[in-house]
């Protein structure tokens, strides 16, 4: 039986209260109250001379976002009078070649008056009234975007890179391109990878977008041009009024969504010798590393044209079993979206939870069995394996699930042990820890294999991760074997696992390797790679890598060693 199981659900992000500008000193804030924008800049530099276009665009609303890629300000009794933004741009012409076509060119008739309606929909219509979708919530602080940055060296602050690292440590996460101009959602946000390249104990970094057709698009164009999924259709008027926008746009030539709409934002896999950017909405896009440490897109890849439907996505949070591919639905909530008091996906607190197992060589879904589980709201599953007639699952139990995508600051993770007995049907829980905890990972080598540890990200609250905990849930009740905390201010992401040997033949002990992570200090605005000792119960430090410049909170990451990286 196939004991694996993932969720939709990606890490999503808290909403700090205040808000910091790129250029400004490291402790200074700007002032929370709503920022008035008279003008915003956009150009591209470092194109070729046809590319080149620059759009000027007056804003008038209040409130309005102010924080995107370079952003410079000028504060006259707290509002922000004017800001400049600078959008990404790649350091190299090579940097911009693209196999996708591109869109209608920006001096097109369609192109201005879309524009325009899109400014009246995000002003009068559907303006960014909750916290949620508020890009000036959204945006702030470390979770503002950056831009793209070549491969960059990087110092070593603290001990020494071990051997088993030589490779690349690569985390996914939003970056929009530009300055949303209505609702954002943190999901919303185009995916960016920030690479750290490890060779004879030597670090680099790099951090590019994934250049996705949605990507490509919107860079031609100059400005925002598809819909926003998590942000873009709560409520009947915006519904219709981004529904009808978007079919013209299609109808005009603006985009073809049959070439994709997703954002490769959410996570990574390596898979068939490929490495893949992935997103929910998307099929995945496959993706190398150059010799120097940079991060180049090859493509959307559709497994050779396995996927029929030009619509086709697959999830961003796989667990590898090459002989398993059934499909099941997920539930959105079109109630809360007419009314537009709601998110595209939520909860449905009348129906009881359940898990779903399936041989892992099943024909079809049919032969799914489903064991309901009151209460047990399931979310980054860690590991589950096949024990005698049993399944056992370990997985955070989201105990205010409401909250998910609304309020993740309220929301509550505990990790419990889930024991199905296949026979009988009783499904028993126990906790295993009562914190906070989302985003755990064990050593890669234990998927589907019964195992002793995990290690879990601490909430602070969600999603501002603020530690790392060591599980060990061999025993009956299950216990917390070792703990590190990052600092006050200080905020990481989720951990990964990297063993000391990939050889099976000598393979210590199970947690004979490493954990990996970005940790960045709010008070000093700079960002390091952590190497932790994952035997050690306090999860000592084995080395501090300094970054050339904050990487912002992301999603999930992975680590990709030489001999692989050499097979892309």
């Amino acid at each position: 039986m196939d004991a694996m199981s993932s969720s939709f659900l990606s890490n999503a992000f808290h909403r700090p209260k205040s808000i910091r500008s790129s250029p400004s000193p490291p402790n200074k804030y700007i002032p929370d109250p709503f920022f008035h924008i008279s003008s915003s800049q956009i150009t591209h530099e470092n194109k070729p001379q046809e590319d080149l276009k620059s759009t000027n665009t007056t804003l008038t609303r209040t409130p309005t976002p102010s924080i995107k890629h370079s952003l410079h300000e000028q504060t006259v009794n707290g509002s922000a009078t004017a800001t400049t933004y600078s959008p990404p741009r790649p350091a190299s012409l090579q940097q911009l070649k693209r196999k996708i076509p591109t869109s209608t060119p920006q001096t097109s008739t369609p192109y201005f008056l879309f524009n325009a309606l899109d400014e009246i929909v995000n002003n009068f219509i559907d303006p960014p009234l909750r916290p949620s979708v508020d890009p000036k919530h959204v945006l702030s602080n470390n979770f503002a975007p950056v831009d793209e940055l070549p491969p960059t060296d990087c110092p070593i602050i603290e001990g020494t890179l071990p051997p088993c690292l030589d490779g690349a440590y690569i985390r996914n996460g939003p970056n929009p391109q530009y300055l949303p101009k209505g609702p954002y959602h943190l999901f919303d946000g185009d995916g960016m990878l920030h690479s750290l390249r490890i060779s004879n104990g030597r670090a680099t970094l790099c951090s590019r977008y994934v250049r996705t057709y949605k990507y490509n698009v919107e860079l031609d164009a100059g400005s925002p041009v598809f819909p926003n999924v998590f942000s873009g259709f709560n409520g009947l008027p915006a519904m219709a009024a981004r529904g009808a926008l978007s079919a013209a746009r299609v109808l005009t030539g603006q985009y073809n969504p049959t070439n994709g709409i997703g954002l490769a934002n959410t996570s990574l896999a390596f898979f068939g010798d490929k490495l893949f950017a992935l997103g929910e909405s998307d099929l995945p896009y496959q993706i190398r590393l150059t010799s120097d440490g940079d991060i180049e897109t090859i493509g959307r890849h559709d497994f050779e044209g396995k996927f029929s439907s030009p619509m086709s996505s697959m999830t961003a949070h796989p667990k590898m079993d090459a002989q398993t591919d059934i499909q099941i639905g997920m539930t959105t909530n079109p109630m809360e979206l007419l009314s537009g008091n709601g998110s595209v996906v939520g909860a449905d607190t009348k129906k009881v939870p359940r898990i779903g197992v399936i041989p892992r060589y099943a024909n079809d879904e049919s032969e799914m069995r489903w064991f309901d589980v009151p209460g047990f709201n399931i979310i980054h599953a860690i590991n589950a394996w096949d024990e005698e007639d049993s399944i056992v699952l370990i997985a955070p139990n989201i105990l205010s699930v409401e909250h998910t995508l609304e309020r993740m600051e309220l929301i509550h993770a505990s990790v419990e042990k889930v024991r199905i007995n296949l026979k009988t049907g009783m499904v028993t829980r126990s906790p295993i820890s009562t914190k906070n905890l989302d985003f755990g990972v064990i050593n890669p080598a234990f998927a589907g294999r019964k195992n002793k540890y995990g290690y879990a990200a601490v909430g602070d609250p969600m999603p501002k991760i603020s530690g790392v905990v060591k599980l060990d849930w061999s025993s009956k009740g299950g216990r917390e074997a070792g703990c590190r905390m990052f600092g006050s201010g200080c905020y990481g992401g989720e951990p990964f696992f990297v063993p000391k040997s990939n050889d099976p033949a000598s393979m210590g002990e199970e947690d004979d390797g490493y954990l990996v992570t970005y940790v960045h200090d709010e008070n000093s605005s700079e960002s390091r790679f952590l190497v932790m000792d994952a035997k050690s119960p306090t999860l000592d430090i084995v080395a501090s890598v300094k970054l050339p410049r904050r990487v912002p909170y992301g999603f999930h990451g992975l680590f990709v060693k030489d001999t692989d990286l050499s097979k892309l």
